[in-house]
């Protein structure tokens, strides 16, 4: 044999070990770590550790982290967010100074242009797109409340409608800059990622997913750690900076409905949204974030307006994903359909959101995006004393269309603690519905959930659970099961495969068509080590979606 052939075949030969030491790394992997293909699983709940209440405190406006450390109208508080596909995304930004007080004047938002230059380069940022801005405010009409109005909000969508070969490329790093050249007040060169195309094998690597964060020193070390992870795309499950928990003379107030002495309205202190903007910002500048309101985002305010600051600070892909609403609408994260649902808005099934949601499950092409995930913020399947059946209303109207559908998995938050439930549907244990995963425990500064209402003297009665957005009463007792005939069960339920009050994050890793891997982070815990975690597996043979299409359906809409 020639020196050439024994070195191929050496070559070879080493190539093939590495391959068959990579599938036996796999394989070793997959069977440490569970998958749901091994449930349902008997119930866990992890002991509560009392030194973790921690730092439930606000950053105080005299942090570093949260001052304004711009000047003029040079663009702050920059974010990225997606639209429906890879081929664009949209850049936010702030400029200029918010004003709180008796005496505010709103800035002129057609004075500051909202451009970004952006391309594949550092240096020459070849492309341009210009967007919209707005300013908000928020008004109290009483004597003794301080009022408020923004900087000037600047939302960009970087494509080209008219002309889609110039549209954003693939898993594709990008560097912009945002501002307005004119007055020489433009941001730092950032950059971004975008989206794999949609596809069975096309995904990103990890998707973080945080819940009710606010802005804590128990929220820093969440963002600390979510950092680490390295994620592509973060999914915000509402509850964002609890400035309602605030009042306007910037008070914190430990109560939710703390309203203004013989007022209708609840006071809220918006300057909180401004330093979770700037505190935020080294994440979101570059990693693309998803947000879905939460009862803090509600806000009311004068003329009966709500989610005010929400719905202006954020962008959001309604329009392309064929909504009417920021409290709703979807996009694709390559092979995965990403739908977010509002709870706090009309969701009956004569309501718009309803029959919206409708029409895009049945336009979701299940051989391009084989996941498809749900997000809202209040949990249906909920163990804890805190919010227990809170949601129960939507449940009833909406699960199930979205288990007829096949959806996969649900992320929730609003209950202060995490919870992962084994698959369910109709608090039945049901191999094709969905994990339904909470992770309300970002950081806020509301104590954490560690009451369930499965012990003894903690199940609420049903006549205190009242749904404002049905205008009634839907959660009941239980008709079937081993809770059959009570509100509550005498122990952990069955639905609810593991819990534990803790601080942390989540990370989402599809790695295939059928499997995913989902892992919790918690804050208390050294780099690398994991809460819980398993293989979430789709079994599309045995759970086909059970709708079928007839011609003229809502997918030909």
């Amino acid at each position: 044999m020639s020196k050439h052939a024994l070195t191929m075949t050496f070559w070879w030969s080493f190539v093939f070990s590495l391959a068959t030491t990579a599938i036996n790394v796999a394989f070793t992997d997959a069977t440490r770590i569970p998958s749901t293909l091994d449930g349902p699983f008997e119930p866990v709940t992890a002991p509560y550790d009392v030194s973790l209440r921690g730092s439930a405190v606000d950053l105080p406006d005299t942090d570093p982290r949260v001052r304004r450390r711009v000047k003029g109208f040079e663009p702050e508080q920059i974010s990225v967010s997606l639209s429906v596909n890879y081929d664009s995304v949209w850049i936010s930004w702030i400029t200029g100074e918010f004003q709180i007080g008796n005496n505010i004047m709103p800035l002129n938002h057609t004075t500051v242009a909202s451009l970004v230059r952006y391309g594949r380069s550092r240096i020459p940022l070849t492309h341009e797109a210009i967007g919209y801005s707005l300013v908000y405010n928020q008004l109290y009409p009483f004597e003794g409340l301080q009022n408020y109005t923004s900087g000037i909000i600047h939302h960009v969508r970087l494509t080209d409608v008219f002309l889609p070969y110039f549209g954003l490329k693939p898993n594709t790093r990008y560097y912009y800059r945002c501002g307005d050249p004119s007055i020489s007040a433009m941001s730092d060169i950032y950059h971004f990622r975008t989206m794999p195309v949609s596809g069975p094998r096309s995904y990103p690597k990890r998707i973080a997913v945080v819940g009710d964060l606010g802005l804590t020193y128990n929220t820093t070390d969440t963002i600390s750690h979510l950092k680490r992870n390295k994620p592509d795309l973060v999914l915000l499950v509402g509850d964002v900076t609890y400035a309602n928990l605030y009042l306007t003379n910037g008070t914190g107030s430990d109560c939710y409905d703390c309203s203004f002495p013989q007022t209708p309205i609840h006071e809220t202190y918006q300057p909180r949204w401004d330093y979770w903007g700037r505190f935020m910002q080294s994440l979101i500048s570059e990693t693309p974030i998803m947000v879905v309101e939460g009862n803090h985002e509600i806000e009311k305010q004068a003329a009966n307006q709500s989610f005010v600051a929400y719905s202006s600070r954020f962008a959001f892909p309604s329009e392309e994903s064929k909504s009417s609403s920021t409290f709703y609408y979807s996009f694709n994260a390559g092979g995965i359909h990403i739908i977010m649902l509002g709870a706090y808005v009309p969701y009956s099934k004569s309501a718009k959101q309803y029959k919206w949601l409708e029409k895009d499950l049945a336009n979701v092409d299940r051989s391009m995006t084989p996941w498809l995930v749900a997000v809202w913020h209040p949990p249906w399947y909920n163990s804890y004393k805190a919010h227990y059946k809170e949601a129960e209303c939507m449940r009833v109207e909406m699960e199930e269309l979205l288990y007829s559908y096949g959806v996969d998995i649900v992320f929730n938050g609003h209950v202060h603690a995490y919870e992962r439930s084994n698959r369910v549907y109709n608090y039945t244990l049901d191999p094709c519905g969905p994990v339904h995963i909470t992770v309300g425990d970002g950081g806020n500064r509301e104590k954490m959930a560690i009451e369930h209402a499965d012990e003894a003297g903690n199940c609420p009665e049903p006549s205190s659970i009242y749904d404002e957005s049905m205008d009634g009463f839907c959660a009941t007792n239980f008709t079937s099961g081993p809770a059959a005939g009570k509100f509550c069960w005498d122990r952990q339920p069955d639905f609810s495969a593991f819990r534990e009050s803790s601080f942390g994050h989540g990370i989402l890793e599809v790695k295939n068509e059928t499997w995913a891997l989902w892992t919790w982070y918690r804050n208390q815990d050294s780099t690398g080590k994991v809460g819980d975690q398993i293989y979430i597996v789709r079994q599309p043979d045995l759970c086909p979606a059970l709708i079928t299409l007839p011609k003229g359906s809502v997918a030909d809409i």
